[in-house]
């Protein structure tokens, strides 16, 4: 049994003193990624975790969540512009309002706001203490929140979407943390439940879905109970890299809910039901955003219509695996 007086593998009373973070987790037993540390600029525990930033030799400065990286400065990009354009450019129509739970670094608002057509930005964050140090040490990703179109609702994610009348959304993505502790029920199937409920029919709720690598069965199950959620609408799994995440890729779900056969900017056969079967998201439809000059964002850094196609190609071990959990492989 573990001393309860020990600081736990990968918090910042580990790092001190020897210059080096080392990322362990159960989650990835027997390895450990290990970042040489410049500075430590932040600890402190929140209401709901540890949290904490340091400036790397590296890969600039890196947020830590109970132990466990959320971003660093050289490679978010590749995480924050795939989970959010992946969906936005699958849609038939253009996402008008979109609904974010987690994601509180402001990465993913980013890149949505990027999109001209957006009416209106939500995030659901529980910890309020995620943005106000994403806005002290991470500008570059804060920025987000300064978008007018952006509210942020400092609550459980979880009650919000359940809140949330149907068809309120678009789009829906979860930005969330692995599933241990606390970000548990994000992967369980109410709350997948509520995200069908809460989204319009066309629309598509967009989660973080772990590593090919380290997490295969939990993405199994994940797409098996979406594909039942998600019942004649599509789910499937699409990938990007980003070398500080376990294993170095990390992938989604992409999960569309079944088109009514009245939404606009689709066919209708000679019952009235919508033509071309479920959406399908490895198609983009949406033009590629560009900069965002009024925040000082720029070009993309990885995301493009070509990426976009790609990410859904799975190695043949994932998709011999996934086989008959997917929609489209």
């Amino acid at each position: 049994m573990a001393d309860a007086s020990k600081p736990a593998p990968g918090t910042a009373e580990q790092m001190i003193g020897s210059g080096w973070y080392t990322e362990l987790s159960p989650m990835w037993p027997g390895q450990g990624l290990s970042l040489k540390i410049k500075e430590m600029l932040y600890q402190a525990k929140s209401d709901f975790q540890d949290v904490c930033v340091f400036e790397s030799e590296s890969m600039g400065t890196v947020l830590l969540l109970d132990g466990v990286i959320q971003c660093t400065d050289k490679d978010e990009f590749s995480y924050q512009e795939m989970i959010a354009h992946i969906p936005l450019c699958s849609l038939e129509r253009p996402a008008k309002r979109v609904l974010v739970v987690g994601g509180g670094d402001g990465g993913v608002l980013r890149e949505i706001a990027r999109h001209p057509g957006v009416e209106e930005i939500h995030m659901a964050e529980i910890d309020k203490m995620v943005p106000e140090v994403s806005k002290q040490f991470f500008p570059e990703m804060a920025v987000g929140f300064t978008d007018p179109r952006v509210t942020l609702h400092i609550c459980d994610g979880i009650k919000f979407v359940q809140d949330s009348p149907p068809d309120s959304y678009d789009l829906i993505i979860v930005d969330s943390s692995d599933p241990v502790g606390p970000a548990e029920v994000l992967f369980e199937k109410p709350f997948f439940e509520a995200l069908h409920r809460a989204v319009r029919p066309g629309g598509i709720v967009c989660t973080q879905a772990e590593s090919l690598w380290l997490h295969l069965g939990i993405i199994k199950a994940l797409a098996g109970m979406c594909r039942d959620v998600f019942e004649g609408g599509s789910v499937s799994y699409a990938t990007t890299t980003i070398p500080t995440y376990p294993s170095g890729q990390i992938g989604m779900l992409v999960c569309a809910k079944a088109r009514s056969g009245q939404g606009e900017g689709q066919g209708q056969g000679p019952n009235g039901a919508a033509e071309g079967g479920p959406l399908d998201p490895r198609q983009p439809r949406q033009p590629e955003p560009g900069p965002l000059s009024k925040l000082g964002v720029g070009e993309l850094q990885y995301y493009s219509h070509e990426v976009h196609t790609a990410a859904f190609a799975l190695p043949v071990f994932a998709k011999r695996e996934l086989a008959g959990c997917l929609t489209f492989q």
